[in-house]
């Protein structure tokens, strides 16, 4: 039986170097959610010289906008949204430091290639379990954009939150080579 891989944050070039495309772990410690609208913003924010609502460096950028919380829990369900939606923002914040990204569905050509050459990871997150993610959920505290309701940046505690790795630091790619292998059957 393969070892059960978990990793915390702060993560370690180390620790993202010795992963592969198709590895499962389970992240613990602080990771940090933003959507499409957060993006843009910190991408404002850097074009006017201001610092990003958190230090991207060892930690990670989970894609989801979460649903309100119910009483006595820190969030409500917390599925992954389609990371593409990103993309365009993506490269200007790993030369930030971002080196790790969660999320779900294929990544462009240029992200891939900043996730190379800053030997980052993404992450795929299970796709149709958000109340599961939510149990992973520790506490939760938006740290930036309140006035983006479910898509302001939120600074989380996780403990064992699922992840395959989709992308590794060498770039091979786990959708790309499903979509070439469903190529290939037909």
């Amino acid at each position: 039986m393969k070892e059960r891989i978990k990793l915390n944050t702060p993560f370690g070039d180390s620790d993202l170097s010795a992963l592969r495309a198709g590895d499962m772990l389970y992240i613990s410690g602080t990771i940090y959610t933003a959507r499409d609208a957060a993006h843009k913003k910190m991408c404002e924010l850097l074009q006017q010289g201001e610092p990003l609502p958190f230090n991207p460096e060892g930690t990670a950028v989970y894609y989801a906008g979460p649903a309100p919380a119910k009483p006595g829990k820190p969030i409500g369900s917390i599925g992954p949204t389609t990371s593409g939606r990103m993309d365009l923002y993506s490269p200007t914040l790993i030369k930030k430091g971002l080196k790790v990204m969660i999320g779900k569905g294929i990544r462009s050509k240029e992200v891939i290639e900043a996730i190379v050459e800053a030997k980052g990871v993404y992450f795929a997150a299970i796709g149709g379990a958000a109340a599961l993610m939510a149990k992973c959920v520790k506490s939760a505290q938006v740290i930036a954009f309140e006035e983006l309701g479910p898509e302001a940046v939120r600074k989380l505690e996780v403990e064992e939150l699922p992840v395959v790795v989709a992308i590794d630091s060498t770039g091979r790619d786990l959708y790309k080579e499903a979509i070439e292998k469903n190529r290939q059957e037909f």
